[in-house]
Order: structure tokens, then sequence, then C-alpha cells
């Protein structure tokens, strides 16, 4: 192979995962082609920081056919004995700068580095994990799914507004937020149900037995730590496993409230994590609110009454008293979902002078960093025109209804 320090690790990861105990050949169907492989291997994106073993994606994008020859082989071994090397279940937690006091630990957030080999290896299972689970998710799911997108929900969720203000008809609303919810899912929940196979769900499961991260912050690295909670941050499964999850708590809080859509009653919405209740009445909206919490609770996880707000839209201000257990929701005019500003009078202005100010302060750093540079081209000027200034301005602009 091109590549001495990928060969190097690729042997020393053979070594390891055939000295892995396992329970033996699972029957867990086909085995990963090379073809799997390749196109997972293609989408990898360069420029991109390395895991623990310091495989960066582009010696995995500079494999020949015998390079991918033996990192299928390697999945392949994974796939079979139902383990992998360790190294592909350790994270690296960087740290980056938010904003605020450097000094001040909370102004810093952890992104999770992996193993890349380990990622080409859970990008396969994802997609033969996606086939089976995809089809079984419901219409109001539209995070981390391909075709779908913010809009998807927001078009939604103003379509809504605008029927119910046309017909004068109240909508209660209850904006959910989860307690830390990506990172603190409980993982026995996710092993089975959706129809997976056993075989697949093991190997699956494989990727979590021994996970662990280790901090490191220039050039010093801490002791690893293990990880028993939550979702593996940067893995292809990740965000499948998560909207499984959330599947699952949306199924057991169904219930016949919700508002009406022509013939269609929608009782929620979810982007992923971000969850609307609907309902008619502020009875209703409880009652929806408190199978959620249940499902949650049962679950695992709990709802952040600090976070969670109500809202009602109507001509005239109602009162929406909602409580979990004994904290109540605060209600607010305005909610701010998924980047968009929803008012509880239905209108759109406000939302719309965001966008200009928002693109207005995007114009004036664009000036300054690109219009005056003399060093850069017309076409990467426009390019970055189009990408940065045109986006912030129009995000959005589906929802905008046309008055004259």
């Amino acid at each position: 192979m091109k590549n001495p320090p990928f060969k190097r690790r690729t042997e020393l990861s053979l070594g390891r995962a055939c000295e892995e105990e396992g329970p033996g050949d699972l029957g867990t169907g086909s085995r990963i082609s090379g073809a799997e492989v390749a196109e997972v291997v293609k989408k990898l994106l360069g420029g991109k920081a390395p895991g623990v073993d310091e495989i960066r994606p582009e010696y995995l994008k500079a494999l020949d056919v015998v390079g991918l020859l033996w990192l299928t082989r390697l999945c392949n071994i994974a796939w079979t004995l139902g383990a992998v090397p360790l190294d592909w279940q350790t994270g690296v937690v960087v740290p980056l700068f938010k904003k605020g006091d450097r000094r001040v630990c909370s102004n810093y957030r952890g992104i999770t580095l992996l193993s890349l080999p380990g990622k080409v290896y859970s990008g396969v299972l994802e997609r033969r994990f996606r086939r089976i689970v995809e089809p079984q998710i419901q219409e109001e799911q539209c995070g981390f799914r391909p075709g779908r997108g913010t809009v998807d929900q927001l078009y939604t969720l103003s379509r809504v507004f605008e029927g119910a203000c046309e017909f004068a008809q109240p909508v209660h609303m209850c904006f959910v937020d989860l307690e830390k919810a990506f990172d603190r899912v409980p993982r026995g929940v996710l092993w089975g149900e959706n129809g997976v196979p056993g075989p697949l769900i093991w190997v699956v499961h494989s990727l979590y037995d021994r996970c662990q991260s280790f901090g490191h912050i220039t050039g010093s690295k801490s002791n690893s730590f293990p990880v028993r909670v939550g979702l593996r941050q940067g893995c292809p499964l990740s965000p499948i496993l998560f909207i499984t999850f959330m599947d699952r708590i949306s199924r057991c809080s169904h219930g016949v409230e919700g508002v009406w859509f022509g013939d269609l009653r929608i009782e929620s919405l979810l982007f992923a994590d971000d969850v609307v209740l609907l309902a008619s009445s502020a009875c209703d909206l409880q009652r929806s609110l408190d199978r959620f919490a249940a499902a949650c609770k049962a679950a695992g996880r709990r709802i952040s009454t600090s976070k969670s707000e109500a809202m009602v839209l109507n001509w005239k201000k109602v009162a929406c008293l909602l409580r979990v257990k004994e904290d109540i929701l605060p209600q607010v005019e305005e909610f701010k979902y998924l980047g968009v500003l929803f008012t509880s009078e239905g209108r759109m202005e406000q939302e719309i002078d965001r966008r200009i100010a928002a693109a207005s302060a995007v114009m004036r750093t664009l000036h300054q960093s690109v219009v005056v540079k003399r060093e850069l081209s017309q076409k990467v000027k426009l390019s970055i025109y189009r990408s940065i200034f045109i986006t912030a301005l129009t995000y959005g602009h589906e929802l905008w209804v046309m008055t004259e």
C-alpha cells in the first residue's frame, strides 16, 4: 500500500480484532462487501481531525484496491466476531472555545474525535440499520432523515398557524426541551425493537461495550475514563439510533389530542429532540404533555422544565397553565423554533425583520473580510456572498406570506 502509517495501524488493528473474544460466527447474513466500504470511504470529508489512531481521512481516500481489500477484511473480522478494536471505541475529547471568558470551563464545548477506520465500519452498519428502521419511523420526525430538513417542520407549523388564524381557532403549543438528550440516552433501550435482527444489534452493541474517552488539550492527554451512557458523538450510527429512541417515546405518548389541518390530525412535530406538542385546548395539551413526560420517564429521560415553554396562538391573550409534576411551565408570546421566530399573533413581520438584521450584520462583516480584499477573485466573492449572505437573508422564506 502507498501509506505506511495506515498499513501499520491496520496490521495492529487486525491483530487486536483477532484476539478479541466474541460469540463466534453470528450468522449475521451477508458479509461486508468491498463496494459498501468503498462507498463510505468515498464520502469521507477531507481536512478532518483524526482519532486516537491518528489515521486521517486523506489516508483512507488514497487507498488503492489492495488497501480497500485490507480495510474490508478488517470490517468483516469485526462483523463476524461481533467485536471491534479498542481504538474504535476510544474517543479523543477536544475542547472548543465558544465565547466569553476563556478561563471559565463552561465557555468551552467538547467535541469527540473517533477512529476513521472505525467510522467507516460504523457507516456500513448505519446503512444496513437505516434500511430496516427508516420505513418504521413516524412522519412527524424530520431530524437526521434523508430528504427532510428544518424547513419541513417549519412549513408545517406555519401552515397550522395560517389555518388557525383563517378560521379563528386557537392553537395551544408546548415547546419541549429534554435534559442532555443526546449525551444521556440510556443504552439499554436501544438494543431491541424496530424489527432489527439480533445479530445486527449485537455488532452495533459491540461499538459500546468498552466505550471510553480521554481529554486532549494543547498536546497533553488525560487518563482514559469509561463512557457508560449516551450516544457516541461523531459516530455515523448515532443519529439513526437517536431518532429511533425518540420515535419510541413519541409512539408511547400518542393520544387523541392534536389540531386538525384538513383531514389530517397533527399531535406533535419532532426534529431530533426538538419537540412541539399541539392541541386545540389547554386541557388537551396538558394530557398530551403528561403522556409525553411519562414516556420520557419510562425511557430514562426527563423534561427540562426551565427550558420548556407554552404558547397559545389566538387573536386575544389566553392563559395556558401547563405543569410537569409540580413545576409550572412559563407561557411566552414568542418562541424561536428551529431558528425561526413564531409569535402568539401568528405574524411573520418580526421574523422578517430579524432576517434583514442578520443579513445586514453578515454584509458588514463580509465587507471588511471579503469585499475589499483585492486578492480574492470576483468568482470567489460571489460564491461567499451566495453561501453566507443569501442564506442568512432567506432562511425560512418558504413561510413568508405575501400580503400584496
